[in-house]
């Protein structure tokens, strides 16, 4: 029987090894000989024929090279299906079990695809994933070692009104930057438009239903909710598209001078404001990219350098953006830095059951 999906050769064998995936974009990994073989996209875990269908990809792969499952890795999530589907096969095999961090395996998935098992600085940038705090993370710096990792900074974190409603409503993400900035007395007034606008300041003000999030994801709500674009989202990540799309329409500018602070974490405030008091979205995007670029580039740099790495693998969804992940290649190469990237698989999400496969071969080689 065939294989339809994508096949990766590994660095060195594995046998019944399985990554399940998150809770959306989901496919299924099985690790077999010196091949990683990933399914077709299943889709999203919150429609039920989505969840049968994770399941099947499972049972066809297993069958399709008659191999019982004895490793299996899920996301960190307790309410993900793919985590609860990961002990209902551990239990039916009596195969183990290994839970592997989001923005870790985002980062592995990147070294599995190119056979890299040395360790790497990783930049994690997407929407949100749990972290091992029990909060969301999303802008994410990363030392990488094979079944080990070690989170070294994060995005300065910024307040989510409302929750994941937050990450549908990039203006909600405006009013929370504002608010960081001392100037949540405008959120009315600025969003006027919103009939929610007052409750969100009263909420951001009082800090009630405003849990924190790391997310590169909700930074460039925040600018679009800024700059005046995609108040709300018709699907996701469009806030997003269209900040990237007016960007490359403006053409390429110098980064905001002083537009981050870096200590530890990296603070995009000072970009924030500036663009809050923009007159042009073309030219606010092009200085949120480049600047955006400049900041992620010093930032990854300074690990890279500390810890004597010279390779940083680039994972996360905030990678399908092409400017930010070409800008951000040329000034990690320019410092002479290797730049890891996805190619035959996605940045985003369905290439996590590939990462969490490769971490799960590592921590049963002793990696």
């Amino acid at each position: 029987m065939g294989h339809e999906g994508i096949v990766i050769d590994l660095a060195k064998a594995a046998s019944g090894i399985i990554g399940l995936g998150g809770g959306f974009k989901n496919t299924v990994c099985l690790m077999h000989g010196d091949k990683a073989y990933i399914s077709s996209p299943v889709g999203d875990l919150d429609k039920a024929e989505n969840c049968l269908a994770l399941e099947r990809a499972v049972d066809d792969l297993c069958r399709s090279f008659d191999v019982m499952p004895n490793l299996i890795a899920h996301d960190l999530h307790p309410d993900f299906f793919s985590t609860r589907l990961a002990y209902e096969i551990a239990e039916r095999h009596g195969a183990d079990l290994i839970g592997v961090q989001h923005h870790h395996a985002h980062i592995a998935s990147i070294c599995a695809e190119h056979g890299f098992i040395e360790p790497v600085i990783g930049l994690a940038l997407d929407g949100t994933g749990l972290g091992t705090d029990g909060h969301a993370w999303g802008g994410e710096l990363l030392k990488v070692d094979g079944a080990r990792f070690e989170r070294l900074d994060h995005l300065y974190p910024l307040k989510l009104p409302g929750g994941d409603r937050a990450a549908r409503e990039p203006w909600r993400m405006a009013a929370a930057a504002l608010d960081a900035l001392g100037r949540a007395n405008e959120i009315t007034a600025r969003f006027s438009d919103q009939p929610a606008a007052a409750i969100v300041a009263t909420m951001l003000q009082r800090n009630l239903n405003c849990p924190l999030t790391t997310s590169m994801g909700r930074l460039f709500d925040a600018a679009a909710g800024l700059l005046g674009i995609c108040p709300i989202q018709r699907f996701e990540g469009e806030a997003a598209n269209l900040l990237q799309a007016l960007a490359e329409r403006h053409g390429v500018v110098a980064p905001m001078a002083d537009g981050y602070r870096l200590d530890h974490v990296l603070d995009f405030l000072p970009l924030l404001d500036r663009l809050a008091d923009g007159r042009d979205a073309g030219h606010g995007a092009a200085i949120f990219h480049a600047t955006v670029a400049a900041g992620l580039a010093e930032w990854a740099c300074r690990a890279a350098f500390q810890h004597g790495i010279n390779t940083v693998a680039c994972g996360g969804g905030c990678f399908f953006n092409g400017l930010l992940l070409h800008q951000l290649s040329q000034r990690l190469q320019a410092q002479g830095l290797t730049v890891l990237t996805a190619q035959r698989l996605s940045p985003g999400d369905s290439g996590l059951s590939l990462g969490q496969a490769w971490v799960a071969m590592q921590s049963r080689a002793g990696g």
